[in-house]
């Protein structure tokens, strides 16, 4: 079949067949018989995106021209080529491309094919027309090659999804002048409401805790290739349940009771579920079912607490607006607190004894105040007594030794005066002489 175009982009996509039901989801109708990563370009094309799958962190391919030059992620030139790298794959556009065989060397994912398609669109499903606050909604936009699901591992990490909600600015809305804000996005992650990762479907995450009000929800999928944008608008409206928390007669029964009012006029009453959650301030979590209401406005006791402290209900809604359609909706926290009752005022008697008590204590502490200064003082006595004699003993030992020190030298001085005096005797006097010289000596 001949398609008939005036401008087109043609869109050469790798990527991995995982499984023949798989496959038969993602372009498979038109491949082209192309091996060791070559691919033709004719004279015809103005523009072509190559959508690339490699193996998982492995460095960008290299693109090998007609005439043998090659481009690299880090050197091409600007004017005609923008390149985005992701962990798992490339996606490069080329303006005004050589016609020739062109080839890409890289780490490319075995099993993958090259095709080639004339438009690279987005899809996103319709947002509903009016949608509460608090809601949970699970939307799904998805890239499209020839109007079938493009299914690239990897792909999430190279589109950025943006999800944006744009105030119409009517005066009776509560969203006047709230201008513009980010509510979310769209992922392929297998995370939060999206099913499974890269099947090529991405879920949204939005956030409708906004004032409510008429606005225009904005879709953008962009990235340093691609740039596509989608537009809706909706009205948000008040949530249809809310919840009331009265008070106990008696205010610390522990006793509470919730009141839920339902506008019927918008959701199914019969067909409204609510659970709660109580968080007390132990940790322990009461779970509460509210369901059989019978009445726009219930009123449901809530089991009896008995720990002291601040106590916070979660409370979820599952119903059916008027027009069948089943809707999730998360309500306003409450919060309450059970108070300790405080004591009744001190008899006469209970005073008398609180006094005496007091007394008694401080008699007990006075009486410990003294025998510690006592022990204190005591103790610093002996210790310097000890301290005094050892310094005398040591004293006393120091002066004996001195005295034995100055005997012991004294007769070492003596003795060797008499050995100086013995040398000095004259051996050619007679004996006699001698004697008489010793005598006198002596005397």
């Amino acid at each position: 079949m001949i398609r008939r175009v005036t401008f087109f982009t043609v869109c050469i996509i790798g990527y991995f067949v995982f499984s023949a039901a798989a496959s038969s989801e993602v372009l498979l109708s038109k491949h082209a018989a192309e091996l060791k990563n070559r691919f033709r370009i004719d004279h015809m094309v103005e523009s072509v995106t190559l959508l690339i799958h490699r193996e998982y962190g492995s460095a960008p391919v290299i693109i090998v021209r007609p005439d043998g030059s090659k481009w690299y992620v880090d050197r091409h030139p600007d004017d005609k080529v923008t390149w985005m790298e992701g962990l798992t794959g490339d996606m490069i556009t080329i303006k005004q491309p050589m016609a020739g065989p062109w080839q890409l060397i890289g780490q490319v994912v075995e099993g993958s094919v090259i095709d080639k398609v004339t438009d690279l669109t987005i899809q996103v499903e319709p947002i509903p027309k009016s949608l509460f606050q608090g809601e949970r909604l699970k939307l799904t936009a998805q890239l499209l090659g020839d109007a079938e699901r493009v299914r690239l591992p990897g792909l999430d990490f190279m589109m950025n999804w943006t999800a944006r909600f744009i105030s119409e600015n009517n005066p009776a809305d509560e969203n006047y002048a709230a201008g513009t804000f980010i509510v979310g996005a769209y992922r392929d992650n297998g995370e939060s409401l999206d099913e499974r990762p890269d099947d090529g479907i991405f879920t949204s995450d939005l956030d409708l805790d906004q004032p409510w009000g008429d606005y225009r929800l904005q879709i953008r999928a962009k990235n340093a290739v691609l740039d596509r944008e989608y537009n809706d608008s909706f009205r948000l409206l008040p949530q249809p349940i809310k919840l009331e928390l009265l008070a106990p007669e008696q205010e610390n029964s522990g006793i509470w009771t919730i009141e839920v009012q339902v506008d019927d006029s918008q959701v199914k009453l019969n067909n409204t579920h609510l659970e709660a959650e109580i968080l007390g301030p132990t940790g322990k979590l009461v779970p509460v079912t509210l369901t059989n209401l019978t009445e726009s406005s219930s009123q449901f006791v809530l089991p009896k607490v008995m720990d002291f402290g601040s106590y916070h209900i979660k409370t979820n809604a599952v119903t059916t607006t008027l027009d069948g359609r089943e809707i999730y909706l998360q309500l306003p926290e409450l919060f309450f607190n059970l108070v300790e009752p405080p004591s009744p005022p001190p008899t006469q008697e209970e005073l008398a004894a609180r006094a005496e008590a007091i007394a008694k204590q401080q008699e007990q502490q006075a009486k410990d105040k003294a025998i510690f200064w006592i022990a204190s003082v005591n103790g610093a006595l002996i210790l310097v007594g000890i301290i005094v004699l050892l310094i005398v003993r040591k004293r006393s030992n120091l002066k004996k030794a001195l005295a034995a020190t100055e005997a012991r030298l004294e007769k070492e001085v003596q003795k060797e005066k008499m050995l100086l005096e013995l040398d000095q005797i004259d051996l050619t006097i007679p004996d006699e002489e001698q004697a008489t010289s010793a005598r006198k000596t002596e005397i």
